[in-house]
This record gives structure tokens, C-alpha cells and sequence, in this order.
């Protein structure tokens, strides 16, 4: 028997397709760590998302793992150098939940400079103003993507159409750049003169606070904030100041340094609590990448990769 533990929902066509290919596939979508220390002592394979820690001690507790399978993006929940030192292979799917990041981040965009949520709220409760709800448009801005993997690439690819500069920025080789961009060699030029920053980036050392003070006294022009990468690249605290000195104009929010929010420390809390009470805030519990369709793609792309391994 060469089971699998499934540690996140998934779509069936992934275990449709490894019991198809003479797999046990063994559901859990709500483990917590220290079961899956039970249950991967016997496993060849595991599909994670964000709820296990995918460390040594746990690699080292599962001897006979062959592979590990990401549900998106975000190895950081996987020590990938010591899996591989041991032979374990590690997939992930970022191409089954780009466009579901690209398709959030431009609805929190545009939501949150025309102003819909609020002017929704008040509509619902029989009010009616035009004026305070008067929105700004994209055309002519320019942003800022930091970040061109495969949810930056969906992300410009939604904005291509709005007649708006788009500027990338990515200290690793992007591959080929779309004519609609403009490669930046250098993140200077989004500090000089974006309108609007986007982070598209993966969570490591060089990564954590990204954005935080130096980042905000950098940047020359007022300007909005998206955020549905990893929650720990924006400092919270940062943010604030920004946001309460009218630096930051806007923000959209769908990942937060500390998740759930319920589980934040005191101050990051209290820096969160004020955040969420502005008006001129979008706020979604990390959903961006979590549609139905993006759930399928996702899965299948899993299958894919762990298919054309020959020890699979």
C-alpha cells in the first residue's frame, strides 16, 4: 500500500488520479502537527497547504516519504533543502491559482478607488451620497508589481486594458517580459514614481517586511498598497504610520502578518486594529487564490507534476 495523506482540500480529480495510479489516499483536511506525525509514518507522499509545518522533525518522522505536494504557491511551509537532501521530490502549483490572484487583486483595486464597499454599505441602509463617494480612475496611473512570477504575470495581464503604466520589479531572471511592462532594473524607479504597489513575492529571509519604514520613506508620491502575497511582507506597524499620515492612500489586504487575525500578538493587533478601522481600507480573509475553479486547477496540476515523476 503506498499511501498518501491529503492535509487540504482538494478537488477529486487529484484523488481520483493518484488512486488511479495505485495510490490509498488518506483525507484529512483539518490535521493539526502533531497528528500528522502519526500519520505520515507510513506515507510515500502528502498534500499540504498551509496547515502543516513540513519540517525536519516531521520529514524526519515519514522515512519513507517520496514526494510533497504544495496546493499553490509558498514553499516556506516546506524545508525544501532538506527535503531534497533526502531525496524527497516537492511540488507546487502556482500555476493553478495565478488568475484567481490576478482576477482579487484588480476587484480590491478597483473596489477600493471607487469606492464601492462603502457606498454599497450605504446604499443598504437607505443612504445616498454621490459627492462623498466620488471615485478616481485608473487610467493614466502607474504601478508598481513587485514580484513577476505567475500571479505578478496575471496580475498585469488583468490591468493591460485600463491605459495604465505598469513597472516590474524582480531581483530574480523573469523570462520573457510582456511588451505591455516595463522591466525595471532597479525598484528606484517604482520608489520615483508608482501610484500604486502590488506585492507578488514569496516569503524567505529577504522577503519578511519588505515593506516596512525605510520602504515607506523611499516611496515619493502618495500611493495605494496591495498586499496578496504573504502576510509578513508588509509590516503592520509600518502600514499604520503610513496609512495615518496619509502616505499610504489606500490598501488592500488579503494576507496579514499574523493569521488568523484572532491569533495576532498585542501590538500587531492593535496596529491591525486601527488599519481596519479607516475608510479607505479592503480587507479579504486570504482568499485571493481559494476559487472553485482555482481549487481544480490547482489539484490537477499536482497530479500532473507527481505523475511525471518516474518514482511516483
Amino acid at each position: 500500500m503506498r499511501k498518501v495523506l491529503i492535509a487540504a482540500p482538494v478537488h477529486e480529480v487529484l484523488t481520483d488520479g493518484l488512486t488511479a495510479a495505485g495510490y490509498t489516499c488518506v483525507v484529512q483536511e483539518k490535521i493539526t502537527q502533531e497528528l500528522a506525525y502519526r500519520l505520515m509514518a507510513d506515507c510515500v507522499g502528502v498534500v499540504t497547504s498551509t496547515r502543516l509545518q513540513l519540517d525536519k522533525a516531521l520529514l524526519d518522522a515519514a522515512p519513507g516519504l517520496e514526494w510533497i505536494g504544495r496546493m499553490g504557491s509558498g514553499m516556506e511551509v516546506v524545508d525544501v533543502a532538506y527535503a531534497t537532501q533526502k531525496g524527497i521530490k516537492c511540488y507546487s502549483s502556482p500555476e493553478g491559482n495565478c488568475n484567481a490572484v490576478g482576477e482579487h487583486a484588480l476587484g480590491m483595486l478597483l473596489g477600493l478607488i471607487r469606492r464601492i464597499p462603502w457606498s454599497q454599505a450605504e446604499i443598504k441602509q437607505g443612504i445616498w451620497k454621490r459627492d462623498e463617494n466620488r471615485g478616481t480612475e485608473l487610467e493614466g496611473k502607474t504601478i508598481g508589481i513587485i514580484g513577476f512570477g505567475h500571479t505578478g504575470r496575471a496580475f498585469a495581464k488583468k490591468l493591460q486594458g485600463f491605459d495604465i503604466r505598469i513597472l516590474v520589479y524582480d531581483k530574480y531572471d523573469t523570462g520573457d517580459i510582456p511588451a505591455y511592462v516595463t522591466n525595471c532594473a532597479h525598484i528606484d524607479e517604482l520608489y520615483a514614481e508608482a501610484d500604486i504597489i502590488s506585492f507578488h513575492v514569496p516569503l524567505q529571509a529577504d522577503t519578511v517586511h519588505y515593506f516596512d519604514a525605510a520602504f515607506l520613506d523611499r516611496m515619493v508620491k502618495p500611493f495605494v498598497l496591495i498586499n496578496t502575497s504573504r502576510g509578513p511582507v508588509v509590516d503592520t506597524l509600518a502600514l499604520r504610520v503610513g496609512m495615518e499620515s496619509g502616505k499610504v492612500t489606500g490598501a488592500c489586504l488579503d494576507v496579514y502578518e499574523q493569521e488568523p487575525i484572532a491569533a495576532m500578538s498585542a501590538d500587531t493587533g492593535a496596529a491591525f486594529a486601527a488599519i481596519m478601522n479607516l475608510p479607505n481600507v479592503v480587507l479579504t480573509p486570504h482568499i485571493a487564490g481559494y476559487t472553485h475553479e482555482a481549487l481544480y486547477k490547482m489539484s490537477k496540476t499536482l497530479l500532473e507534476k507527481i505523475g511525471g515523476d518516474k518514482r511516483a
